[in-house]
């Protein structure tokens, strides 16, 4: 018995489209399953499940915070987005691997005037083909590699933006704290002025004071006052950063839940080289550049590549109908071996081109380790310098403290001098804002660390704040 070899090869061929079409569609958009490999945006709370809404309404906690600026910030957005470019452009370079498939139909119309009159005829076509590309000593296999390391780096740089946004949010939120105890220590400061005041006014009017010390005590109520509305302003300029950082317009008003005052229960002294090398194997960074250079060397080998031959197979199939002529039919089976000889030097450039990016990507790489180092001693020194000085803030306040009841007691009693009054309130005022910003600076020193070292995450927040023990219950 004769095969029809056409025939065959034509079923075959529209049986591999159909087969090819079904499995594209039963994919849903997503064949190769890169885009599921990105994670939804997601908060602090629970990094594995997607954002959910926050009411800002209430007093937020620092945990609150933090978790609208992950979810709300464009930035958080844009990492997502760009990782999930990242992704397809994987998808992309696995498709290299698969056959291409291509289709065509066409109908013409051919009017012939002769002699005899017009002749009218209508030509049909379609065609089908299939090109996969055998072998090509790993160019395709260079180009996925390129693209997974790309990937790679994108969701790596996403981690770092998520750390990044993190501690931003960390300060936004301890830096509105702060503004807030400072215009409230600015009110205390400006309540004692006004007292001095008027002792010095009582003083006066019964002839025990002299002008001079009611008009320098005017002065320090006037500049209490407005250090009072310095205070004010910068609230407001706090409050505003916040919101910003939180993806909120400045006019949307926030209450932040009362802060315990920094305890740092260690100095947080330990062996710098030991957290270095932490550093250096957590930081998102330092991997998103160390993906960055692998992606630059499968580039090369990409490169590399495109002097090489590559072996194809095609195969097609088409058909013709010419009306009032008989039908003509073909199909087509073979191999093509396409071998670059000249292309003017071009592919050389691309190769030296792709070796230096990958030089560069190896200075870039290097450059983000020596930086690491950079942050961590510098978050360590930080550390233990905000350590020691809440502890010394402490002392210093709490000797301000006594020393203006002292010199207080002793003007209303008619035994100081308003220079001793105002120089102790002074010094009270101005100890109370320095143990305020060390507490405060105590707190965004220790996240820094955390973000030097590449491990800013839910963790921090407890441990900053560790729940208080539950009640035993039982009667003592």
């Amino acid at each position: 018995m004769q095969t029809d070899f056409s025939a065959v090869l034509r079923r075959g061929t529209l049986f591999a489209v159909l087969s090819v079409l079904q499995t594209l569609a039963l994919a849903q958009g997503d064949p190769f399953g890169t885009l599921a490999a990105v994670p939804p945006i997601a908060g602090v709370r629970i990094l594995t499940a997607p954002c959910q809404p926050t009411d800002v309404s209430k007093p937020l906690e620092l945990a609150d915070v933090v978790e609208v600026a992950l979810c709300n910030n464009p930035q958080s957005r844009q990492a997502w987005a760009s990782a999930r470019v990242q992704a397809a452009q994987v998808g992309v370079a696995q498709s290299a691997f698969l056959p291409s498939l291509s289709a065509s139909a066409s109908v013409a119309r051919q009017r012939t005037e002769t002699a005899l009159g017009d002749d009218a005829t209508t030509r049909r076509g379609a065609a089908i083909g299939l090109d996969y590309v055998l072998f090509d000593f790993g160019a395709r296999s260079a180009n996925l590699e390129n693209a997974r390391q790309l990937f790679a780096a994108a969701s790596f740089n996403r981690d770092a933006t998520v750390q990044s946004l993190f501690l931003s949010a960390l300060q936004a939120y301890f830096q509105r704290q702060a503004a807030a105890a400072a215009l409230e220590a600015s009110r205390l400061s400006e309540k004692a002025a006004l007292e001095s005041l008027n002792a010095a006014e009582a003083r006066y009017r019964v002839g025990t004071a002299t002008p001079a010390d009611r008009l320098q005590a005017r002065t320090a109520h006037a500049q209490a006052v407005l250090n009072r509305i310095s205070a004010e302003g910068l609230q407001k300029n706090a409050q505003g950063a916040l919101a910003n950082v939180m993806g909120l317009d400045p006019t949307r008003p926030l209450q932040l839940a009362p802060l315990p005052p920094a305890k740092p229960g260690a100095d947080f002294e330990a062996d710098i080289a030991r957290l270095i090398e932490e550093a250096r194997a957590l930081r998102p960074d330092l991997a998103a550049a160390e993906a960055g250079f692998r992606a630059a060397q499968a580039n090369v080998d990409a490169a590399r590549a495109a002097h090489l031959p590559t072996l194809s197979l095609g195969i097609g199939a088409q058909a013709s109908r010419l009306s009032g002529q008989p039908t003509y039919d073909s199909s087509t089976l073979g191999l093509t071996l396409t071998i670059p000889i000249f292309s003017g030097f071009s592919t050389t450039y691309k190769v030296r081109t792709a070796e230096a990016l990958a030089d560069l990507q190896s200075a870039r790489r290097d450059q983000v380790s020596l930086q690491v180092a950079l942050d961590v001693w510098n978050a360590q020194a930080n550390l233990v310098t905000a350590t020691q000085s809440v502890k010394t803030a402490e002392e210093l306040l709490e000797s301000a403290m006594q020393s203006e009841r002292v010199v207080a007691g002793r003007y209303r009693a008619g035994v100081g001098n308003i220079l001793d009054l105002l120089a102790s309130q002074a010094a009270l005022a101005n100890a109370r804002l320095q143990r305020i910003q060390a507490g405060y600076n105590w707190f965004i020193s220790r996240a820094s660390l955390a973000q030097a070292l590449g491990a800013l995450d839910a963790g921090l927040l407890s441990a900053l704040f560790p729940p208080a023990p539950a009640a035993s219950g039982r009667s003592e």
